[in-house]
């Protein structure tokens, strides 16, 4: 079965920068960083400063706004009140600063959602937003975006990205439900005299600051359990915060967002995002996308939620059916339901239902891996698709030397248990120019888009760039198995 590669490549540019904050090892070497920094007099502080920004001139847009920033993050470490010179406090803002470059490693695991502006066009095309997983330093992945247009010809436009980066405002959950935090501290294994304690005392919502707040003060109520329990606060805070929101303006590109790495639990990075456009029953819609937080040991599922690509808000899922990576939510509800597809096992196919969409207790094995290309395991390659026939689901199977090829299933609209048709042979499969890269022998995507009767798919080449090629959905329909 004939799918037409396009040719398209988009590459890792190392050339794209984002400000980042640095911090030395130990409080001991920040005051002495500090000590030093206070040592210059005015004169050099201002000719030091105008190095740098002449140095890193047209790196960024505002980085005098983030030394200030930075400067804030570690004033507490000065000796006293004495107040510092603007640029003295710049000076000191640009020692705690560093740039690191998004996607100098790898750009892949593609996803794809059409834009929320679709005005301009000609006729028959459509404005596209895709997300990236980019890979940089310490191997640590972050979300970045690019636009394009696809036109009545299937004739594939990628915008050139603008030249800068730029870090989001971070803003905590601003309230937190007291019910929902207890049930998911159950669920970490985090449920205990000491927590219930803590939460009793708090309003049934709560903020941030109260929660550390009350955590501070049962601590020192249990002083002499200081030791024991001070792992356990930090545990509790570390869940808090992976709730928060981020945000934009629009006089910032969509190619110059990035949702990179804020909460602990994404300490080491946030891993293929999988967008899909939800349709609520009351006719709105916004955009979700499903993810893996990585904090260097665990992998905790998490869902993103923007109307607009301006402002992004994550939460943690919850619940004992999200487990592993490459969950994938449908674009509707399901008979009343939410509807996801996840890889529990790390190896098969399940299907889940919850009336509550950071909730999910339970799952449904659905498919097994049938043919050798995906003997050693299976999962899903973006969220269902909704055609006459089905939702068509793409697929990624493993074989022999850990070999990933890209299949396909379709499954009943009213009864997504049931699976009615499936591809017997790969759809996709590395070829010679494909299988070189970070990861050898592997083509992967996190979601696709069907435009004019076609199935456009954006895929990732080994672990290190990104491509398209098209299908027509008929033609991949009548290729699959009943």
């Amino acid at each position: 079965m004939p799918i037409q590669r396009t040719g398209i490549v988009l590459s890792p540019n190392k050339q794209r920068v984002v400000l980042r904050p640095f911090q030395p090892p130990g409080n001991d070497r920040v005051l002495r960083v500090i000590g030093r920094v206070c040592t210059l007099s005015e004169v050099e502080v201002d000719q030091q400063l105008a190095h740098v920004l002449d140095e890193f001139h047209g790196r960024h847009q505002k980085p005098k706004a983030y030394f200030e920033q930075r400067f804030k993050a570690i004033k507490h470490h000065l000796l006293t009140d004495t107040p510092l010179s603007e640029n003295r406090r710049l000076l000191l803002g640009a020692y705690f600063t560093q740039e690191y470059a998004l996607e100098s490693a790898a750009l892949f695991n593609p996803s794809l959602v059409w834009h929320p502006d679709q005005t301009n066009l000609p006729a028959g095309s459509r404005r596209f937003a895709m997300s990236l997983r980019a890979v940089g330093e310490g191997h640590i992945s972050s979300i970045v975006f690019r636009s394009g247009t696809i036109d009545r010809n299937l004739k594939i436009a990628i915008d050139e990205p603008v030249k800068f980066v730029t870090t989001p405002r971070f803003v905590p959950d601003s309230c937190y439900e007291n019910d929902l935090f207890r049930r998911k501290l159950i669920e970490l294994g985090l449920g205990s005299s000491f927590t219930y304690e803590v939460l009793d005392a708090l309003p049934q919502d709560f903020t941030l600051q109260e929660l550390e707040t009350r955590l501070k003060s049962s601590l020192r109520e249990h002083r002499s359990r200081h030791a024991e329990l001070e792992p356990l606060v930090q545990r509790v805070i570390m869940l808090a915060k992976s709730n928060y929101e981020i945000q934009y303006t629009p006089d910032h590109e969509l190619s110059e967002r990035v949702v990179f790495p804020f909460s602990p639990t994404e300490s080491n990075g946030i891993e293929d995002a999988r967008f899909v456009h939800f349709h609520q029953d009351d006719g709105s819609a916004r955009y979700y996308a499903t993810y893996s937080a990585y904090d260097g040991q665990m992998v905790l599922p998490q869902l993103l939620e923007t109307k607009d690509f301006l402002r992004f808000k994550m939460h943690t899922l919850n619940g004992p059916a999200v487990s592993n990576k490459g969950m994938a939510l449908f674009p509707r509800k399901i008979n009343g339901h939410y509807a996801m597809l996840g890889r529990q096992d790390g190896e098969h196919l399940f299907l889940m239902y919850s009336d509550m969409l950071y909730f999910w207790h339970t799952s449904e094995l659905i498919i097994k891996p049938a043919s050798p290309w995906e003997y050693v395991q299976m999962g899903n390659c973006g969220s269902p698709i909704e055609t006459e026939a089905g939702w068509l689901v793409l697929t990624h199977g493993v074989g022999p030397m850990r070999k990933y090829c890209i299949g396909a299933m379709l499954l009943d609209l009213e009864d997504p248990s049931r699976v009615i048709a499936r591809l017997k042979e790969p759809l996709i499969t590395p070829n010679e120019i494909e299988r070189e890269g970070y990861v050898p022998n592997v083509v992967y995507t996190c979601g696709s888009l069907v435009h004019q009767d076609h199935l456009i798919i954006p895929y990732a080449m080994s672990d290190y760039a990104t491509t398209f090629a098209t299908i027509e959905v008929k033609e991949l329909l009548d290729s699959m198995s009943k």
